[in-house]
């Protein structure tokens, strides 16, 4: 070395491209991690649609066999289901309107 001023030259020239490979590494694994979240949140995403999917599937699949069971006589059950079902509803009713009367709503 013949000079501090040369020397200082090549000092600051391999901080640069330490600086440099660090900083692309870091990107790197910055890009990396946002694919692999991203992969990650797609699968997710299919597996609660497929998930949500054969639930339904499997509903549907019930209702129909419950269909079936009260076109086969069943008329009366489901004439007493239906009565059943709007008397629920009617005290729903009424205490949603107490509850919005105690709250003033």
């Amino acid at each position: 070395m013949s000079s501090p001023l040369v020397h200082a030259f090549f000092v600051g020239r391999a901080l640069a491209e330490a600086l440099t490979e660090q900083a692309s590494n870091l990107a790197s694994t910055l890009v990396s991690e946002a694919g692999k979240f991203d992969a990650e949140q797609r699968d997710r995403l299919r597996q609660f649609t497929e998930t949500v999917l054969e639930k339904a599937n499997r509903e549907a699949a019930q209702a129909s066999q419950g269909r079936s069971y009260a076109a086969d006589g069943a008329g009366e059950d489901l004439q007493a289901l239906i009565d059943d079902l709007r008397a629920e509803i009617a005290q729903l009713r009424t205490e949603l309107q107490r509850y919005r009367s105690r709250s003033g709503i």
